[in-house]
């Protein structure tokens, strides 16, 4: 009789429980619903989680795009400082609105600004000017770099932070007019979209299966000229059924009285759709879905005139990826390196800088906006990047490890995680994907895709267009599930009215059961079970999907077909004018060797530092750098160097090295007249080398050979070095 009152009293409490919270349920989502309503008649501005004011609208350029330029506005008592380099934060125009950026506290807006970094946002309106195409939102961001240059002339060129799609244009962009970009930073940007491992990352098929761009193109066409966002939407919600339909909205009913906040905070933006125009979706689908034609080098500038290539970026480029990234995978934001040069030493000689890094976990998402990815690897990106900006060129991966107290001059790390960054090679990154021999079969979509396009335009499109009104577009907008499901469950919906009074009867007679129910802990094993039968059926719909796009793609008839059977009809990548870069080569090499007897104690250093790091890996430790900035403020000057001067003092005298090693360390002396001098120069060479801890026997070679190089007696231990200079050795 006490068990049966015990499991009766148990389920009355878990049935009131239940109740309780689904009345809770829905009037958080009726207040989602009217959070979509008040945000759109605000005329759904960016959703930052910090003050801002305009300086420059788009709308108003010569040629007008939907773009602005926004300024960051300080938190009360953080102290920005002008002089130091500008962030600016572009987030993707990809279906949603701007704002994931800096969408809270802990941000790449918030860690900017934390650093005293002056911040600047580039926001989007939700709806594009009339005949607006990717060329002229090009010519507006450039128009904001040049913008934020001429505010902060006296510091160095500002750093892009490119997030997902936005981070493709920003690549695009640097390419376009390398001059004025300072490093870019390319958040789980897809540079090459079709790369993939088998099995996984299913979301690189659909354009295959959809025919093509001509799908972009009838929905355009439905829109009276615009594409509506809310499909884009509506792919990525695709891609995991079981949070779609199940986890987050039982996390929210489970939770609820815990996770209202949360869950309408991303709700607030993940519901702001916007809108784009054909011209912008068809270059956005031909140039990256299907064509991926960034990396092969076949995007064209706006004046026609030259093909953007990727050589031609002169800044640092910071690639972020995630292993738990569904959307951008590893292999979609670094393979674009294997497509663009051949080796390392094809990187190197370009004179570039590459550097990567790999989250474990994160999601898409997450990569943005997630606490902890902003707490360590955004933050280590903002507060290092004075660091990569004069690395020697190559390819690197960033990795980031705590702080050990044990860890050799420890002090010299600012806060609670060490940079690293290990130099890589071309097959580092290709071992990171199973094979490319899958990515063959695009090349027959973008074939297949063009042909389809072409009996669109010349088959569909007239007999379309004509019976397209605004009003017929608007309704089909509006009846997108995407805004449907909000609008319906809001106040505008008058069934719903009442339950904001029942809510809040709720609320002031809750009784939530106890942890320990056992009805609560059957509700669990059945949201585990509908969580993994819709997982079930995820893999199952994404494996028939690749099967039927490998049967489709790969067949010889559809191949013949398509015409990538006949001869010469394999792809060629674009490298651009290889002659003219092997002349311009050529030409570098004879004026850095006509440097090797030329310069001062900034490139006595570099040149010094580098030899005894000729081939550790520990020279891109952040202790090296942080050890530089030690000693610069040790010796006060005149006036700081800038960061480019030193940049590219770090490439010539890699260079220099790269020509004649032993000359260059020879020359030394010629480069240090002064016996003074000459010792501060050692002792600088030496505090930096060791501060990573105790050379290696090589390092410790080449670090006497330096000091016999220069004429400096043998030091005696703990005897700093610039002692050493009235004493030289025969």
């Amino acid at each position: 009789m006490t068990i049966f009152s015990n499991a009766l009293n148990d389920w009355v409490e878990y049935v009131t429980d239940s109740m309780q919270r689904s009345v809770l349920f829905w009037d958080v989502l009726r207040k989602r619903g009217n959070i979509m309503i008040e945000h759109f008649e605000q005329g759904k501005p960016p959703l930052l989680a910090f003050e801002h004011e305009m300086v420059l609208d788009g709308r108003t350029l010569e040629r007008p795009a939907n773009y602005a330029l926004l300024r960051i506005l300080p938190k009360p008592g953080q102290r920005i400082d002008p002089t130091k380099r500008p962030f600016i934060i572009v987030d993707p125009r990809a279906g949603h609105g701007p704002g994931i950026g800096g969408f809270k506290e802990d941000s790449e807006v918030g860690f900017a600004l934390r650093f005293g970094h002056p911040c600047y946002f580039i926001t989007f309106y939700p709806e594009p000017e009339p005949g607006q195409t990717l060329d002229d939102v090009a010519s507006a961001e450039a128009r904001f770099v040049e913008r934020v240059r001429e505010l902060h002339p006296d510091s160095d060129k500002p750093c892009i932070y490119g997030n997902c799609q936005a981070g493709w244009a920003v690549a695009i962009l640097s390419a376009a007019r390398p001059e004025m970009m300072g490093p870019i930073i390319l958040a789980g940007a897809p540079l090459s979209y079709l790369a993939g491992v088998e099995g996984s990352n299913p979301m690189r098929y659909a354009g295959g299966l959809s025919g093509g761009s001509w799908a972009a193109l009838l929905a355009s066409d439905l829109g009276n000229g615009r594409f509506d966002g809310a499909n884009l939407v509506q792919n990525f919600e695709n891609l995991n059924p079981a949070n779609t339909y199940w986890t987050k909205y039982y996390d929210l009913w489970s939770k609820i009285d815990t996770e209202e906040d949360r869950f309408l905070e991303f709700e607030r933006w993940w519901g702001g759709i916007f809108l784009m125009n054909e011209e912008e979706i068809s270059a956005i689908v031909n140039g990256l879905f299907i064509g991926n034609k960034l990396a092969r080098g076949e995007i064209v500038s706006s004046d026609g005139r030259k093909t953007i290539d990727l050589r031609n970026i002169r800044s640092p480029i910071v690639v972020f990826a995630s292993w738990g990234d569904n959307i951008t995978p590893p292999q979609q934001a670094l393979n674009w390196i294997a497509d663009v040069y051949d080796s390392v030493e094809d990187i190197r000689a370009n004179e570039q800088v590459i550097v990567y890094t790999l989250h474990e976990s994160a999601g898409h998402l997450g990569i943005f906006v997630s606490a902890r990815v902003a707490q360590k690897q955004t933050s280590e990106f903002i507060g290092g990047l004075d660091f990569i900006d004069i690395l020697p060129p190559g390819l690197y991966e960033l990795l980031i490890d705590d702080k050990l107290p044990e860890l050799p001059n420890a002090d010299l790390i600012p806060d609670r995680y060490l940079m690293r960054l290990e130099p890589r090679t071309i097959d580092d990154i290709l071992s990171l994907d199973d094979t490319r021999e899958d990515e063959r079969r695009f090349e027959t979509v973008a074939r297949v895709s063009e042909i389809n396009e072409g009996l669109y335009e010349t088959f569909a499109r007239p007999w379309i267009t004509p019976f397209v009104t605004e009003a017929s577009a608007q309704w089909l907008r509006l009846m997108h599930p995407a805004r449907l499901e909000r609008l319906i469950v809001s106040d505008r919906n008058p069934a719903m009215r009442p339950i904001a009074g029942l809510a809040e009867m709720v609320r002031r007679n809750r009784r939530p059961a106890a942890p320990d129910n056992p009805f609560l802990e059957a509700e669990r094993r059945m949201s585990d079970g509908v969580e993994r039968a819709l997982d079930e059926y995820l893999r199952a719909r994404d494996l028939g999907q690749e099967r039927m796009f490998k049967a489709i793609y790969g067949s010889p008839l559809v191949e013949s077909l398509a015409g990538m059977r006949a001869r010469g009809a394999g792809h060629v990548r674009g490298r651009g004018d290889a002659r003219l870069r092997d002349e311009l080569a050529r030409a570098k090499l004879a004026l850095l060797a006509s440097k090797i007897e030329q310069g001062g104690t900034l490139e006595a250093t570099l040149r010094a530092l580098m030899y005894i790091f000729r081939d550790e890996h520990r020279i891109v430790d952040e202790r090296t750098f942080r050890m530089m900035e030690r000693i610069r403020d040790e010796r006060p000057v005149a006036g700081r160097t800038p960061i480019a001067q030193v940049k590219d003092c770090v490439r010539d005298q890699a260079g220099i090295l790269q020509i004649d090693e032993e000359r260059a360390i020879r020359a030394l002396p010629s480069l240090v007249p002064g016996e003074d001098e000459r010792g501060r120069v050692f002792d600088a060479v030496q505090r930096l080398a060791e501060a990573q801890g105790t050379l290696s026997a090589d390092a410790q070679a080449r670090l006497a050979r330096v000091r016999e190089v220069l004429g400096l007696k043998r030091l005696e231990a703990g005897e700093p070095a610039a002692k050493a200079a009235g004493s030289r050795t025969g």
